[in-house]
């Protein structure tokens, strides 16, 4: 009988650090396919909250930013992904807490914000989950226009691609 290879959770200690080139992390090519594979499986067969805040994040401003489901950064697999404004919403559900903790630990320390909205609360009112998100993009947009800062200081501040 031959062993199976399969996908490991890895801690803290052994995560992939972070290069800036290439695919930016250090993953073998052969993970990272599968991972996109898993991820593409994933977005064919999503959750039914995953599947109501997608609708309803189409109905809220989102200042021309888009979510991409079931993204991949670096070794995680995350629910929506906006990388222009480096966020991440996960959906709680039935994952392990301490898993959520060291993947929004890792992502954090890459510079994504990881915002959690229960799953159920997503389905009681999908509508105000998604007010919620376009709430925190609006914040996550001014923290990131304002860490650029002094580069634009003495011109008039524009509003270009705000979701405000």
């Amino acid at each position: 009988m031959t062993a199976r290879k399969t996908l490991s959770i890895s801690t803290a200690e052994s995560a992939p650090a972070v290069k800036k080139k290439g695919r930016g992390w250090e993953i073998s090519e052969s993970r990272l396919d599968a991972l996109h594979e898993r991820a593409r499986e994933m977005r064919r067969n999503p959750t039914p909250a995953q599947e109501a805040l997608a609708a309803a994040l189409a109905e809220v401003e989102t200042g021309g930013f888009a979510f991409k489901r079931q993204d991949v950064i670096g070794s995680a697999i995350v629910d929506f992904a906006c990388k222009p404004l480096m966020l991440v919403i996960e959906l709680e559900g039935d994952e392990d807490s301490a898993f959520a903790a060291d993947r929004d630990r890792s992502l954090a320390e890459v510079g994504y914000r990881v915002e959690r909205i229960a799953a159920a609360d997503v389905l009681a009112d999908s509508a105000a989950a998604a007010a919620r998100v376009s709430a925190v993009m609006r914040e996550r947009y001014h923290e990131r226009r304002n860490a650029r800062g002094s580069a634009g200081r003495g011109r008039p501040q524009r509003h270009q691609g705000c979701p405000c």
